[in-house]
């Protein structure tokens, strides 16, 4: 039996253009720890709520193993988390994942992301949060995907703007110590900006996977 008949994430495959989102296998995970590594943000700043980007290089490839290690162990049909490295033009350089809770009631699901610092300002960030918003609707059924980012994050709200999210208010949350203010987005099917088509494989054992009928 092959990894994807045990776990049907490892066969999906969506590719836009030069840029593929794909599974994080095992043998990914070392090109991935490669681009955490690179740096992923100025360090003065911290986008994300845990701040998991700031453990020394000596730990971070173990963090960033472990955390995808457990996302396979924690699966299960009422929470899960799609995690697929983004290549471009050949090259690891991030992840982009969807979340969801209760999915088969709700239909909704969160974007997240991460994008190696260097490929900052290329327009990758926009269209590989095109690409898995595509699929979730055209492939999973989504009704709305939601997505957040500090205040002071404007490339991450830029990408969100892009491609057709609208505000959805805020929260607060405490960041290395200090009160932060999060702007909350959704994003309808008819709102998407599309951007380039995708090409999907394994999007049938997928659906079947995560309880969606054929």
């Amino acid at each position: 039996m092959n990894p994807e008949a045990v776990f049907p994430p490892f066969g999906l495959r969506i590719e836009a253009g030069p840029m593929v989102l794909r599974p994080i296998t095992d043998d990914v995970l070392p090109l991935l720890i490669d681009a955490a590594l690179a740096g992923i943000h100025d360090p003065a700043f911290m986008p994300f709520t845990t701040p998991w980007a700031d453990a020394s290089p000596e730990d971070l490839p173990m963090a960033v193993a472990q955390y995808h290690w457990g996302v396979r162990a924690r699966w299960s049909p009422a929470a899960w988390s799609l995690e697929l490295a983004v290549e471009w033009e050949g090259r690891i350089v991030g992840v982009q994942a969807f979340t969801t809770e209760n999915y088969l009631v709700t239909r909704t699901g969160e974007t997240g992301s991460w994008l190696r610092l260097a490929d900052h300002g290329r327009g990758i960030g926009t269209r590989m949060r095109q690409a898995v918003c595509r699929f979730a609707f055209d492939h999973l059924d989504a009704a709305r995907v939601t997505s957040a980012a500090f205040t002071d994050n404007p490339a991450s709200l830029a990408v969100s703007r892009k491609t057709g999210y609208r505000p959805n208010g805020s929260t607060w949350h405490a960041r290395r110590g200090r009160p932060a203010e999060m702007r909350r987005m959704v994003l309808r099917p008819e709102d998407l900006v599309r951007g380039e088509p995708i090409t999907v494989e394994g999007a049938g054992p997928f659906r079947r996977f995560i309880g969606l009928e054929e």
